[in-house]
């Protein structure tokens, strides 16, 4: 059989069974107490993310490289990163709110490489001498698998800030009811107050520990990019706006894990941190390569 077809097979069943997940995630939310809903969701990422590796694998066999060189294969390897990434954490916290938010965003880029991204962009070409390098395969998947690590814990944050702000509308005295800081004052009035304060503290250590995850791979894929860059260009450092939005993201996050493992910030302010990072992690990815020329745009916008 013909890889290509195969290949549009595995993506195609990944976006039918990411419907499928959303539906069993959310239900899952609404009804909690039916076990048997967690199980199917894990069974359904599991499949999403070997016919994710799976198309990949095709492609890297078809192309004799790793498939990393253009954006319909970027989006494929980040939604696979970040079917994997939930796949970790939801075995090591056993939170359906990793699920609920994260296939919703990966059945989004499954659609966006399927439906709106042209034939062309989707069809492998030569690698560029620039790309000819192992180097390819450590800087730019290191980078894509921070990315999705972040993008996680970031969305965690942002989870955190909705569930905060609809909380302060009902209670103007939050921060006493989360009891970051007088948890030995605090008057709990009714079980509800209890259980949100238990969900707001969950999320925020669990997007914690996931932005603690990524920011390492992120630091080690941007000296390897740096190495890579001098091999390539002779410069470790040219301030390319790929390189240029790499530190800010890297800046951004740093100043995020600082506030925290130093405690001069809890709750609120480090997500909001946390949420700006998800959007410069975007405009890193995505936003430089449509928004302007550079040494990183090769195969993405002609």
């Amino acid at each position: 059989m013909n890889p290509q077809l195969v290949e549009n097979y595995l993506v195609n069943i990944s976006f039918a069974t990411l419907m499928i997940a959303l539906i069993i995630y959310w239900l899952n939310i609404a009804f909690p107490n039916l076990r048997i809903l967690a199980k199917v969701g894990t069974i359904l990422t599991l499949t999403i993310n070997f016919c994710l590796a799976a198309s990949l694998g095709l492609r890297w066999l078809e192309n004799g490289y790793f498939p990393l060189s253009n954006l319909y294969e970027s989006l494929i390897f980040l939604t696979w990163g970040l079917t994997f990434t939930h796949l970790i954490l939801e075995n090591q916290n056993k939170s359906k709110l990793i699920g609920a938010i994260n296939i919703p965003l990966s059945l989004f880029l499954i659609s966006f490489t399927s439906f709106v991204l042209p034939v062309e962009m989707k069809k492998a070409s030569p690698l560029v001498p620039a790309l000819r390098s192992n180097w390819l395969m450590m800087h730019v998947s290191i980078m894509m698998i921070s990315y999705a690590i972040l993008i996680l814990g970031s969305l965690l944050s942002i989870l955190f800030l909705i569930i905060y702000k609809g909380n302060f509308y009902q209670n103007n005295s939050i921060e006493k009811r989360i009891g970051y800081k007088n948890k030995n004052q605090i008057n709990i009035g009714s079980y509800a107050t209890i259980n949100q304060m238990n969900i707001l503290e969950r999320i925020d250590n669990l997007s914690y520990r996931t932005i603690g995850l990524g920011f390492p791979l992120l630091t080690i894929g941007i000296i390897a990019g740096a190495v890579w860059a001098n091999e390539a260009w002779g410069s470790y450092w040219s301030w390319d706006p790929k390189e240029t939005w790499a530190l800010i993201t890297w800046l951004i996050f740093a100043a995020y894990l600082h506030t925290r493992f130093s405690k001069a910030w809890e709750g609120e302010k480090p997500a909001i941190l946390a949420s700006i990072g998800f959007i410069v992690v975007w405009i890193c990815y995505l936003g430089v390569n449509f928004l302007g020329k550079g040494l990183h745009s090769y195969g993405w916008v002609s």
